[in-house]
């Protein structure tokens, strides 16, 4: 569904103007994003689509704050965060984003409860309070069981979902997924597309980074890319994701 009157009557969540993002220099330049405007109120879910050099990877890293944008302005809830000092960078993105990547990026020497906890070790959470946090998350997306497991030891399907859990662990309004089900089989797939929608049913802010249509239905919103420049932003009604074994998120 799309947001409340209310809601987008508030700072939206996200808002890039005129955004571009050029690497290199001379007859090396690469022109990765070209002049974007996007608007993202708060509540909303959307889908960035395009192939692969579209640019939607880039985007996506400008909006997760790895990335600076070269050209344009880029206001998070309402904050300019353009050329911010790394470790305040870090703290924002900590504190107000949730970040969910294809590979995971499980740390492989610790346990399922261990990875979910890092983003509250960062936060200076005692040890105590993040621990049952970590738990009650992980819980929440069915693996409670596996919790003292290591990535080795989960399928693929559990190790996305370990790393949903850690994304939300600090309750960030702001949930960006890049690609969330491209290393997982379809059963695997179906389970994380039906957590994204509880997610999102939970008054999160959710963008999607995908080429998978199967994904982008999902979403209430699809905005394409093509060479680095949106093409095209259509509202949708969403259709319900596949309802498979795994999270009870929500």
């Amino acid at each position: 569904m799309m947001p409340s009157p209310a809601l987008v009557a508030q700072k939206p969540a996200i808002a890039l103007r005129k955004v571009s993002k050029v690497y290199g220099t001379g007859a090396g330049r690469v022109h990765a994003v070209r002049d974007v405007t996007l608007t993202v109120h708060r509540g909303e879910f959307v889908a960035i689509v395009g192939a692969s050099g579209s640019g939607k990877s880039t985007l996506m890293n400008i909006l997760a704050l790895l990335d600076d944008v070269t050209r344009g302005s880029y206001r998070l809830d309402g904050v300019d965060v353009r050329h911010r000092e790394e470790d305040e960078l870090a703290a924002i993105r900590n504190g107000r984003i949730g970040l969910v990547f294809q590979a995971f990026n499980l740390l492989s020497g610790l346990s399922a409860v261990e990875n979910v906890e890092l983003p509250l070790v960062y936060a200076g959470v005692k040890r105590s309070a993040r621990r049952e946090r970590a738990l009650e998350v992980l819980d929440a997306v069915g693996l409670s069981r596996r919790a003292l497991h290591l990535p080795s030891e989960l399928s693929g399907g559990e190790q996305q979902r370990v790393a949903v859990a850690r994304a939300i662990v600090n309750d960030p309004a702001i949930v960006l997924a890049d690609e969330p089900t491209g290393n997982l089989d379809t059963l695997a797939s179906a389970s994380v597309l039906n957590m994204l929608r509880r997610l999102h049913r939970s008054g999160r802010t959710l963008m999607v980074i995908t080429h998978e249509r199967d994904v982008a239905v999902i979403a209430d919103r699809i905005v394409e890319m093509r060479d680095g420049q949106i093409v095209s932003d259509v509202v949708q009604e969403p259709e319900d994701a596949v309802v498979a074994q795994g999270g009870r998120y929500g």
